[in-house]
């Protein structure tokens, strides 16, 4: 069927532990593909390339369940296509993660008792440096546990010193292209971590707050502004109603006394206002408001800021060195005491903006910094998309993409910290600013100084699709493997990682894109669909599932809910089933082996087969053709589900019990039999390979005797089918399983043995009577059968002889005795769900139970009654 089977194969070992134990052999077998480089990538190959990077975890991090669900995807597809014959980079790294990092050891030095200012910069930076090589990292290893086929010679980390000069050298591009600059500018502040932070580093959810109402002004000339934050009003330089506000029009130019100050402010009219929100006029806060500041650009108003970086009253009067929350209250009661609070409302719900790091409530603020313009970038980034050069999968997330890239605003990459990628600008006593470049020396002598904050760290791993591969050097690697071919991520940084990979990507890459294909995912959930937290305790550490059940059995359930750009729900329970699918993969293979299955040899050719033969050969065929097509849609949800039941259902539970006859009669029959069970398992072994690595390669070798499941041919459709033979193992399969059914309903257990007379004369199925019989129990009819009960299925006619089995009368009895509470049950919903009054009065979920009780007591009435039909008189 495919090339690998027509090639002479050593003679297999047929020795496998009765027990499938995967802490015994998972952990050897990843050592023995990392030392055989099965997993490095040649620049110098001639194979086509296929390329993948990891979305490169923090420094800080451990493996958790997303991680697990991302790189379970990525390792099945790097691997099917290095089976497939392509020279395959998996990429790892890690980002040096700033803030997460700086926190991390300042936390550890302040158990000493110091902080990073005892230690001074460069001092602190090498204290972090130690830190990642003690401490730092341990994901690798955990990455190694749930068989990652990355090429680890080429891992990498964002602040090496390769990476560090490709940094460099963009900033310095970028400077020079003027598309960065600095600027004072609103940004988002954390108090606690002291540095400005990005958009995707600030977590919102609702927080209980205060909605306070103020009256500014004096006499006639008074207005009304609404606030969640009272203490940034000692900072406001202006209250904004919209142009055509009927109710303010007097006032708009007029000054108005700033209440709990000696300042008088200006009413402007600016059309951001919404006249229909709250009393239509806002108070202006330009140097703390995002939007504020926009206004105050607009309309030539000062910014005064009145907090300090860490969120401490600088305003001078009664308030200065209140933190901003002490401040609130005691401005509030202040102003109440002057009779200006028109309304309080508390608690009044409303989204804040958190720390992601820290959880601190963030502050916007005046801040000079530096910015990246966005505008060409981002337009590049959108156009690649809409040209068709870049694929979104799914196509429906394209919408949520533009929607970003089209709106962007300029990107603040400045940080105020001292972990990270300095910024390589120097300034000069008499005000010069000189961006220095890799190689060049930068400006010395007296007043000269170098910028102290460092780069956003999403700065950094923007690049990482070709800072990785040796950018700004024209390397072989990135020759052969930039760009990539595709980018497996979660949807929820579709705007923040993948805009900047796809900005710098194309900025540095002469206009190519970091990658063919963006293959979103979703976020893993529990069970019940919930969101993973610690704070709702549905947090589950993935080694702790690994270590009970396997790195296959976590991999499989993974992959099996993985429908693109959907989240995926997972349960402990789903796990222990992926188990006992990697179990039923040992024992069939396990008894296959024993029984002669064998890959030696080409297949006979199919007339020498059994219908058995060609029909599994024939869904075979179908199987690969269909997990191909998913492979190539990134459907691993159903790609999954197609190898489960094909696997467990018909090549474990039909094909291998229905050629159990044909190996017990012998013959030529059964030595076909043998090498068509030899291909079937080889081929299927090789298509879960890919998401279940680990089983797989101990069943493939042991099955094949080849080198290593990992570097064997991806199975291929030879286009072989026999629609005349899935059409009668589809009745054989409607036979055995009515028959089964019925024995179910009549209380027989699975291996009684029941007389039957099988009437297949002229049939198909008469080839298959062995089988059927072996498979239903059936014993042959005798001198003294009676048939009690007889089935009509599929053409054929299957007599039952149940006297000597079940005493009729009893059971009779008791299915009537189930019937009669099937209609009492009835009766009863169906009064209920004709009262009106209760219909009027009960909650919906009440009203569907009793539904649901109905519909069971339908489908208990219709199945007793069948039984009861097909029960003979006593």
């Amino acid at each position: 069927m495919t090339e690998n089977s027509q090639q002479p194969q050593p003679a297999p070992s047929t020795e496998l532990p009765t027990q499938y134990t995967p802490a015994e052999v998972e952990g050897q077998l990843y050592e023995r593909w990392v030392e055989r480089g099965y997993f490095e990538a040649d620049a110098k190959s001639d194979k086509p390339p296929y390329t993948v990077v990891i979305p490169p975890p923090n420094v800080t991090g451990s493996l958790h369940l997303g991680h697990a669900f991302e790189h379970t995807l990525i390792d099945a597809l790097t691997r099917r296509k290095r089976m497939q014959g392509y020279e395959t980079l998996w990429q790892p790294g890690m980002d040096h993660a700033g803030i997460a990092t700086q926190n991390v050891v300042e936390r550890e030095l302040g158990k000493e008792g110091k902080s990073r200012h005892d230690l001074g910069r460069e001092a602190f930076v090498e204290r972090v440096w130690q830190w990642k090589s003690e401490s730092g990292g341990q994901i690798s290893g955990q990455m190694r546990r749930l068989g990652d086929a990355v090429a680890w010679s080429r891992e990498r980390f964002t602040m090496d010193e390769g990476l560090s000069q490709a940094v460099q050298t963009i900033f310095k591009r970028l400077y020079d292209d003027e598309l960065i600059y600095r600027a004072e500018r609103i940004i988002n502040w954390c108090p606690r971590c002291l540095t400005a932070i990005s958009d995707i580093e600030v977590e919102y959810q609702d927080d209980d707050g205060e909605l306070v109402s103020m009256k500014y002004g004096e006499g006639d000339e008074t207005i009304v502004v609404a606030t969640t934050r009272a203490e940034t009003m000692l900072g406001d330089t202006a209250v904004a109603v919209h142009p055509e506000d009927e109710r303010y029009k007097h006032l708009v130019g007029k000054l108005i006394k700033l209440p709990l100050t000696d300042r008088s402010i200006p009413v402007v009219a600016d059309e951001h206002v919404d006249p229909e929100f709250g009393t239509g006029a806002v108070k202006v806060t330009p140097a703390h408001d995002p939007n504020d500041f926009e206004i105050g650009q607009r309309h030539g108003l000062p910014s005064i800021a009145v907090m300090d970086e860490h969120a401490v009253i600088t305003a001078h009067g009664p308030f200065q060195g209140q933190d901003r929350l002490e401040a609130r209250s005691a401005i509030v009661a202040a102003l109440r005491a002057e009779g200006r609070i028109v309304a309080e409302k508390r608690p009044y719900v409303h989204s804040v903006g958190h720390c992601s790091r820290c959880k601190t409530t963030i502050e916007p603020r005046l801040s000079m910094q530096w910015w990246v313009k966005v505008g060409p970038l981002a337009k590049a980034a959108g156009d690649a998309v809409r040209d068709g050069k870049v694929k979104i999968h799914p196509q429906e997330m394209e919408k949520r993409y533009f929607d970003w890239v089209d709106n962007l605003h300029d990107w603040c990459i400045s940080r105020q910290l001292w972990w990270g990628h300095r910024i390589p600008v120097w300034y000069g006593p008499e005000g010069e600013v000189v961006c220095v470049g890799p190689g060049e020396e930068p400006p010395s002598g007296e007043g000269w100084y170098q910028d102290s904050d460092v780069l956003d760290t999403w700065f950094s791993s923007g690049l990482w699709p070709f800072s990785t591969l040796g950018w700004p050097e024209q390397t072989e690697s990135l020759a052969k493997f930039y760009p990539n071919s595709v980018l497996v991520t979660g949807y929820d940084i579709l705007f923040f990682w993948v805009a900047r990979m796809m900005m710098f990507g194309l900025y540095a890459m002469d206009g190519t894109p970091p990658f063919h294909t963006i293959a979103l995912h979703g976020m893993v959930r529990d069970q019940n669909g919930k969101k993973m937290s610690k704070s709702f305790g549905n947090v589950v550490n993935p080694l702790d599932w690994m270590d009970k059940y396997g790195s296959d059995a976590l991999r499989f359930t993974l992959a099996r809910g993985a429908n693109p750009g959907v989240d995926v729900p997972i349960g402990e329970d789903w796990v222990q089933g992926s188990r006992n699918f990697a179990n039923k993969i040992w024992n069939a293979t396990r008894f296959a082996l024993m029984n002669g299955a064998t890959v030696e040899g080409p297949l006979p050719d199919a007339s020498r087969m059994s219908s058995t033969d060609r029909w599994i050969l024939s869904r075979l065929n179908s199987v690969v053709a269909e997990v191909d097509a998913y492979y190539e849609d990134y459907q691993f949800a159903k790609l999954s589900d197609a190898l489960f039941h094909f696997a467990w259902d018909e090549v474990f539970d039909w094909y291998v019990e229905l050629s159990k006859t044909t190996f017990q009669a012998g013959g030529e029959a059964a030595e076909v039999s043998k090498r068509v069970l030899g291909e079937v398992l080889d081929v299927t072994l090789r298509l879960l390979h890919p998401v279940v690595p680990f089983v797989t390669e101990t069943l493939w070798t042991t099955l094949t005797g080849g080198e290593s499941v990992v570097i064997a041919e991806w199975p291929t459709d030879s286009g072989f089918r026999d629609a005349d033979a899935e059409r009668e193992i589809e009745t054989v399969q409607s036979v055995i399983t009515e028959v089964r059914r019925f024995r179910a309903d009549q209380g027989l257990q699975p291996g009684q043995r029941v007389p039957a007379r099988l009437t297949l004369a002229g049939s198909a199925l008469a080839a298959h009577e062995a089988a059927v019989r072996q498979l239903l129990r059936l014993q042959p009819e005798g001198d003294a059968f009676t048939a009690t009960a007889t089935l009509p299925v599929a053409g054929v006619e299957v007599a039952l002889d149940l006297s000597g089995v079940i005493d009729f009368a009893a059971e009779r009895k008791r299915l009537a005795k189930d019937l009669a509470a099937a209609e009492k049950e009835k009766a009863q919903a169906n009064a209920k769900l004709g009262n009106e009054a209760f219909l009027a009065k009960a909650p919906d979920q009440v009203v569907d139970k009793i539904r649901g009780r109905l519909a069971k007591a339908d489908e208990d009435i219709t199945r007793i009654t069948a039984q009861l039909e097909k029960l003979p008189e006593a």
